[in-house]
């Protein structure tokens, strides 16, 4: 009777939760008949395999999208309203997008040309910076070195020295950052003078407490309104996703 039932049981089996076939109900020689079926039946029909995991990683990724959401309402003041953070774009626009980046960033460095001419292109977008060195002593020097820019000369400086520093390839020892700094027309000695200084300290401090809430661990992550996109996004995929932000507004 067993022969006949197997193939009711395996697709039961792949389609059901472990839970909902009790295996210990049967004997030995009814639980490997019943093994021996399913592995029959996927060795014959071995896309199951591959719908199975694509189901798997569709819930996967529903469950990452409500949790992240679930993290922006919890910590909204702290991501669009710290205080401290670069502010760019148009301040006044109908979609926010914040970025945590690192300067030493492959993907960071691909994403910034994008977003500039999301920006331009749009008109309508907030966009918000923040530091968020996590690749080594390189990231962190010029995220000081942009940061105290920010606190010396405001915010148009700042965003001077953030494109430059994105497009710096060497390494940003005392040289290269005054010499940066004075290429732009600012004291790069001043500068320097207020990299370790308890203010830019704090701003790192906090943006790093802020990640760590969010659970990122990697950069760029972007926060769009109440959606977390953690990786690089091309810029017509980012344009897309506020267009259809607006729609539902």
């Amino acid at each position: 009777m067993l022969r006949f039932a197997a193939p009711a049981l395996t697709a039961l089996a792949l389609a059901a939760p472990v839970q909902a076939l009790d295996l210990s109900a049967m004997s030995d020689g009814e639980r490997d008949a019943f093994r021996a079926e399913v592995r029959a039946y996927l060795l014959e029909n071995p896309e199951v395999i591959f719908e199975a995991v694509a189901v798997m990683e569709e819930r996967q990724a529903d469950a990452q999208t409500h949790a992240d959401f679930t993290l922006v309402q919890t910590n909204h003041e702290a991501i669009f309203n710290d205080g401290f953070s670069w502010v760019g774009g148009n301040p006044e626009g109908d979609i926010t997008l914040v970025e945590f980046m690192d300067y030493r960033c492959g993907y960071c460095r691909r994403a910034t040309p994008e977003v500039a001419k999301l920006l331009e292109e749009d008109g309508n977008i907030r966009l918000i910076v923040k530091e968020f060195p996590i690749l080594g002593e390189a990231s962190l020097i010029s995220s000081r070195f942009a940061i105290a820019t920010k606190h010396l000369a405001g915010a148009e400086a700042y965003e001077a020295v953030h494109n430059a520093l994105m497009e710096f390839s060497g390494d940003p020892d005392e040289v290269a950052l005054i010499r940066l700094a004075e290429g732009l027309g600012l004291d790069g000695k001043a500068v320097m003078s207020l990299m370790d200084s308890d203010a830019v300290n704090a701003e790192i401090a906090k943006t790093r407490e802020l990640a760590q809430r969010l659970q990122i661990t990697g950069t760029p992550t972007f926060v769009l309104q109440d959606e977390m996109l953690r990786g690089y996004l091309p810029g017509e995929q980012m344009a897309a996703m506020i267009a259809e932000k607006r729609a539902q507004d």
